[in-house]
């Protein structure tokens, strides 16, 4: 499988194939990322969560949380401490959105990227917001992350406060 990844406003082809039997939620695959390959084993962990482990650098091993984004073809990666939005084949979906948010039309959803805390509540109900601001504050794992906005607009509303204990791919505020 060939996918187009947005990460950071940088496009790229990620091409990932079988290199070995899969069982169980574990496999082996190889990853290619611009023709760059490496070998990847990868294991479920709980129902968003990746475990990754890299034979031929058998110190080298990444988890990652995922969680549905708030747009199509959008993932939140939670990996080392931060949060991080993917557009997966963005491009195809129309979501090749640029830092300042460009192209996100219509009602945005922040959601929670992995089960955790609302420690706090940036916003309210009726404000305006800029493109990438703070919104919300949610620990996951011993860390905060903060949620930003994913366009300019106003908080139409805010569906939790401090506090309160969620789910990954819960809506914790909406962006008109």
């Amino acid at each position: 499988m060939t996918f187009e990844i947005e990460l950071n406003g940088r496009s790229r082809t990620v091409s990932i194939e079988r290199a070995g039997p899969v069982a169980a939620g574990m496999g082996r695959f190889r990853v290619s990322v611009e023709g760059r390959s490496i070998l990847v084993d990868a294991q479920r962990t709980g129902g968003f969560g990746l475990s990754l482990v890299f034979p031929e650098d058998e110190e080298a091993a990444a988890s990652v949380q995922l969680a549905p984004g708030s747009a199509p073809g959008e993932l939140l990666a939670y990996l080392s401490g931060r949060t991080i939005a993917v557009g997966v084949n963005a491009r195809r979906t129309g979501r090749a959105a640029a830092e300042t948010g460009a192209g996100a039309d219509g009602e945005q959803k922040v959601v929670a990227p992995m089960p955790g805390r609302v420690v706090r509540v940036l916003v309210s109900a009726g404000e305006a917001v800029e493109a990438r601001q703070p919104v919300i504050v949610v620990e996951a794992m011993k860390m905060e992350n903060e949620l930003r906005s994913p366009k300019a607009g106003t908080v139409r509303e805010i569906a939790v406060e401090a506090g309160t204990s969620v789910e990954a791919g819960r809506v914790l505020v909406v962006i008109d």
